[in-house]
């Protein structure tokens, strides 16, 4: 089913919503530079050069020079942003208000004293109302084909970087992934939804979100303090992206959406491993930070309840896309304190077995479990919680199939997990013999 959009039925009213920020990215970015003196006096003297220099479409420059705010509304802009660019001309408010009515300003300003703008007259239409809450299913929609859950050890994009996977310490990780690769070569998807956490790379102490989505169309690769990987840059889905945030936070996650950031090698690396050394990563990605580096972190439960709310989500997307979902992060491993370099083989693979066999439990452990028994990083794991979230055994509709599992010790610091699972229609049990 789509998402519910009724507020664009409201007569008279733009709502900014992920849709118009992606598309007014740009434009929204322009009027923010206009907080300083300087760019303000920039922008007075030659307006158009100035908007020239930024990647704005030529309908949004117009709507600007001819300052038509309701047609800048329309090309994406938002009006506390507008308001900035307003400001710098000069414009009061209600100037600004105004104008978007076909009044004068003193117009305005007299209606607002006369109480403003009455809501009879104003509301939707019952008509429309109605006919946009018909049921409609989409003729097509996205599904999500796959889970990927892999470690996303530094040290093995260094390997990779540097042409050490032949040597007798890091073959056998990477022979763990020959079948991955292939795999890939034979399922590439339209998009990955890739979950990870950054390693105070794009975040640092001044901002801890919990969960972001990356919305943005293209996400540089982080220079972690070695320079960055020699990689390609990531392609990202801002729609498909833009649709899952709608969906998301509908059902009441709390997301930071980021139009801007770096990847590091927690996105990067599972993507060498998966697609090999590449010019161009195969498909698009789009990137999903979790923070587990600063308690409190999110638990397990939440997780895997948001996995399932993100199938629900890509497939409600009315595109035929295929997509698979990544968990990565861990397995056990501590990198820090007396307890650096704890390793422990039985309660990895018990959380392998746990996670085909029963998500739903396993997404109760606790967090004393993850650190205690995993050490302080092992933590990353509850990431795998929402890749298995997504997948249709969860709720009865399909099951699952193990197509790969590795895990070897050492890379590094780390304990290295990896698992493959596709979802597939539930079979039909036998007819019973009368």
């Amino acid at each position: 089913m789509s998402l519910d959009k009724t507020y664009k039925l409201v007569p008279g009213t733009t709502i900014f919503d992920s849709e118009q920020s992606a598309k007014g990215y740009h434009l929204n970015q322009f009027c923010m530079s206009l907080m300083t003196a300087e760019n303000r006096a920039s922008y007075l003297a030659d307006e158009r050069a100035y908007l020239d220099a930024w990647p704005l479409r030529e309908e949004q420059k117009r709507a600007l020079l001819d300052r038509d705010l309701n047609a800048a509304m329309r090309e994406g802009g938002n009006i506390y942003f507008l308001a900035k660019w307003g400001a710098t001309l000069g414009f009061s408010f209600q100037q600004m208000a105004g104008s978007m009515t076909g009044m004068t300003e003193q117009e305005y300003r007299d209606m607002m004293v006369g109480g403003g703008r009455p809501v009879e007259g104003n509301r939707i239409d019952h008509a429309v109302l109605e006919a946009a809450h018909a049921p409609a299913a989409p003729a097509e929609h996205a599904t999500i084909t796959g889970a990927v859950f892999t470690s996303h050890v530094p040290a093995i994009g260094a390997a990779l970087d540097h042409g050490k996977t032949d040597e007798p310490y890091w073959q056998p990780v990477f022979a763990g992934y020959e079948y991955s690769r292939a795999w890939e070569r034979e399922n590439v998807p339209d998009v990955v939804f890739l979950v990870y956490n950054d390693h105070a790379s794009a975040f640092d102490q001044s901002m801890i979100p919990t969960f972001v989505l990356g919305t943005g169309a293209s996400y540089p690769v982080a220079d972690e303090g070695y320079g960055p990987r020699p990689v390609p840059g990531v392609e990202g889905d801002p729609d498909l992206a833009a649709h899952i945030a709608h969906s998301l936070i509908r059902d009441d996650f709390d997301l930071t959406l980021a139009n801007e950031m770096a990847v590091d090698h927690g996105l990067t690396v599972p993507l060498s491993l998966m697609f090999g050394d590449v010019e161009k990563w195969p498909c698009k990605v789009i990137p999903f930070h979790v923070n587990v580096v600063q308690y409190p972190v999110p638990s397990g439960a939440r997780c895997f309840k948001l996995g399932q709310a993100l199938r629900k989500a890509i497939e409600s997307y009315d595109r035929p896309l295929e997509v698979q979902v990544w968990g990565t992060g861990g397995m056990s491993h501590q990198l820090q304190g007396p307890r650096a370099g704890l390793i422990n083989r039985e309660w990895d693979n018990a959380f392998l077995d746990r996670l085909v066999e029963g998500p739903a439990d396993l997404a109760e452990v606790p967090h004393l479990e993850y650190v205690e028994e995993a050490g302080s990083e092992g933590i990353e794991l509850v990431m795998w919680l929402i890749a298995r979230g997504a997948m249709s055994d969860v709720d009865g509709s399909g099951e699952v199939e193990v197509k790969h599992r590795f895990y070897h010790v050492p890379a590094s610091n780390t304990a290295v997990g990896h698992l493959i699972l596709e979802n597939r229609p539930r079979a039909e049990e036998p007819a019973e013999k009368e």
